[in-house]
This record gives structure tokens, sequence and C-alpha cells, in this order.
């Protein structure tokens, strides 16, 4: 029975499962009176916040009891949470995504960008010349 279960929680994506304390945060955060302010601009009413205390609940029967049905509903539920933020990026169908890199993507830049005035560039050279100055001892 016990080997059973360890077979369970291995085949589960148990490293997607949150501390419980986000949860229960994320649930505090989407009923409180500035977010429901904010869902009625945005969305023209308030969204549903069950799930994430559904997963607070959920995380704590895992975290406590070993509950495998908890564990594998919250697994389930950050799947759907990350499936809904990818949609958009999925669905994108004006930009035509690249499968190898642009053929002069480590050309040297043109001149005119190179000789700019970069903070970059003087924060470098300044670094370079402290590194010459400055004399490290090194115990071995």
């Amino acid at each position: 029975m016990i080997d059973e279960a360890s077979e369970d929680v291995k085949s589960l994506d148990t490293w997607m499962i949150r501390p419980c304390d986000i949860y229960n945060s994320e649930y505090k955060e989407c009923t409180s009176i500035m977010s429901r302010l904010h869902q009625l601009f945005i969305f023209g009413n308030t969204i549903d916040c069950s799930q994430w205390h559904k997963d607070y609940q959920d995380c704590y029967k895992w975290k406590s009891k070993k509950d495998i049905k908890a564990a594998e509903s919250l697994v389930q539920s950050e799947k759907n949470r990350r499936n809904n933020r990818w949609k958009t990026f999925y669905a994108n169908d004006i930009w035509e995504t690249r499968t190898s890199p642009p053929e002069n993507w480590n050309d040297p830049l043109p001149d005119y960008i190179a000789n700019r005035n970069s903070t970059l560039k003087n924060d470098a050279s300044k670094i370079n010349q402290q590194s010459i100055n400055e004399k490290f001892c090194v115990i071995m």
C-alpha cells in the first residue's frame, strides 16, 4: 500500500505545488476591496476567487496529511493556470516565430552605434581601470 502511494506521488508534478501561504495570500488579494474595484474597472464584474481558496485547502491537505487526491487537484489547477496564462501567446498569429537566429546576430556594431557615449561603456571602462590599479591578495 505504501509503495503504491509513493509511486503515485512520483508520477505527480509535485514541483508545481507552491507554498501554502502563497495560495492564501492570492485568495486574500483577490477578495480585497482594491482588487474588487480593479476587477470591476477591468472586467465589468468581479471574478471568482474560490479556486485560490480551494487550492489553499488542497495544499494544506497535501502538506499535513499527504492526501494524494488533493495534490492531484492542486497540480491540475496549476496546469490550468499555466495554460490560461500562455493562451494568448499561443493564439498569436501576428508574429512569425523564429526557428533560428538571424544571420547577422553576432556581427560587430556599426561605427555610429559603437562610438556613442554609453553609460554601460563608461562604467565598464571605470571597472577595468579600477581592477588594473587594485592589487588583490589571495591566500591559498
